[in-house]
């Protein structure tokens, strides 16, 4: 079977996605394994420590003054890809005797204006690759950056005076982040569009716009360069029916569900050794991005027949989402065209799995780690989880009842590994699931959940 690189594209109305056994009772135990628990590291696909990220920001931090003071700031840090051929090596000797891959990070930073890619060696402790983007294209948004534009605006007097002009009350707006598209432009800056929202009886965030208001920032200068307001009354939609949270609803829709629960009395029938997998007749490695989130890499299933392990994945993740509104008739919404992961980031954006609810009982967790804006380590607990699932199906199943003196009865449950992370971006949660089979098939799945973002077009 050859090796795959996964891209699997999905097109539905508005988006598209991109993607490069035993018996069932009772069990409520929730096991976590953070990043501590991945020492020492053995395996070249491992995701960079936070020692590591650490190492990274002091190294850097001795040839370039680091800081938004400096106008020097982290877009992007993580494992530099290794060479595949060495990879293979690696992964194919026997013993694994064969050493791994020298330890690199990749790292994309703004410097003063201009988007620089810079390669840390971790071992040698120095940059061995520094180079000026040259080309379209600017780097992942931060969490930080995006949080200082919405404090700009929310503090800009031409916009505080729009909204008292609408008779809604500033504490009550909440501002989003947009990105703005290209649309053939030979000269662009680093800008996002602020979409404000109002809340004042309501969480449903994204139903209640407030709209006619144009407001640009430009990012590097950290300064609101449009503001144009075409202010015709409050309209906005009323805050009636918006909730959402379960606790605050009533039957017949907050009717409570009682959670099928997995007990396994053997224990759980995969193995974790780091940030490898086994399970049943698959071994495969799991890691977290910041941009790509949930990470699939040198995925194999046993072959009975050659007795050894035949690769199926060299390396699988979500390589972009894209969601073009494209709305031609509004000024606010034409330029709508989301790059869920590479403007927002599908690992920035990932989120903390809730146990017995996002993922089931018999369900291990692991943590996830990134950089932000300064360097420093951010970590997402609980980001992804593995999980046997059973739904009482039958794989399959014969009885034998020709033979004389015989019945001869045999069923296998339908079985399978889970492996999933959930990223919330703005108002939609996508549900990325790997489900590996017995059989040697792999089901890569997308699943959306959202909160409705009305368009008043005025």
């Amino acid at each position: 079977m050859a090796q795959l690189h996964i891209t699997i594209l999905i097109i539905s109305s508005c988006f598209v996605f991109f993607f490069f056994l035993n018996n069932i009772l009772i069990f409520s135990s929730i096991f976590v394994i953070t990043s501590s628990s991945f020492i020492p590291l053995s395996h070249p696909f491992d995701p960079l420590t936070e020692t590591e990220l650490k190492l990274v920001v002091k190294i850097i931090k001795e040839t370039y003054p680091v800081g938004p003071s400096h106008r020097f700031t982290f877009q992007y840090v993580g494992l530099n890809e290794p060479d595949k051929s060495r990879v293979l090596s690696w992964h194919s000797a026997p013993d694994q005797d064969v050493l791994p891959p020298l330890r690199q990070a990749f790292v994309i930073v703004r410097d003063k204006g201009k988007t620089r890619e810079i390669i840390v060696d971790l071992s040698s402790r120095v940059i061995i690759s520094d180079k000026i983007h040259v080309g379209n294209g600017y780097p992942m948004l931060t969490i930080d950056e995006q949080q200082a534009a919405t404090a700009l605006i929310l503090k800009y007097k031409p916009f505080r005076d729009s909204i008292e002009r609408r008779g809604l009350d500033v504490l009550e707006v909440v501002v989003t982040s947009s990105t703005m598209g290209w649309f053939g432009e030979k000269k662009t800056e680093r800008v996002i569009k602020a979409m404000p929202f109002y809340l004042n009886g309501s969480v449903n965030t994204y139903l209640r716009p407030i709209e006619g208001m144009r407001i640009i920032v430009n990012l590097d200068k950290m300064k609101v360069t449009t503001f144009k307001d075409r202010f015709m009354g409050p309209l906005l939609p009323k805050a009636n029916g918006t909730e959402y949270r379960f606790t605050k609803l009533k039957p017949p829709f907050g009717t409570s569900l009682w959670n099928a629960i997995v007990f396994q009395p053997n224990g759980a029938g995969f193995k974790i050794d780091g940030h490898i997998v086994r399970w049943a007749n698959w071994e495969f490695h799991m890691s977290f991005d910041v941009r790509a989130g949930l990470v699939i890499s040198l995925a194999s299933i046993f072959d009975m027949d050659v007795n050894k392990y035949r690769h199926v994945i060299y390396k699988g993740h979500l390589s972009e989402m894209f969601v073009p509104y494209m709305d031609p008739i509004s000024d606010d919404w034409y330029s709508i065209t989301y790059l869920d992961c590479g403007d927002f980031g599908c690992g920035q954006s990932a989120v903390s799995l809730e146990p017995y609810t996002d993922c089931p009982a018999n369900a291990v967790f692991m943590d996830g780690v990134f950089a932000s804006q300064d360097g420093s380590p951010t970590k997402i607990s609980n980001v992804m989880c593995i999980f046997e699932k059973y739904a009482g199906n039958i794989m399959w199943r014969h009885t034998e009842a020709e033979v004389p003196g015989l019945k001869i009865t045999e069923v296998r449950p339908d079985v399978s590994l889970v492996v999933r992370m959930v990223t919330t971006v703005g108002n939609y949660d996508y549900i990325v699931d790997y489900e590996f089979k017995p059989s040697g098939s792999i089901k890569v799945g997308v699943k959306l959940s959202k909160t409705f973002h009305f368009n008043l077009l005025i």
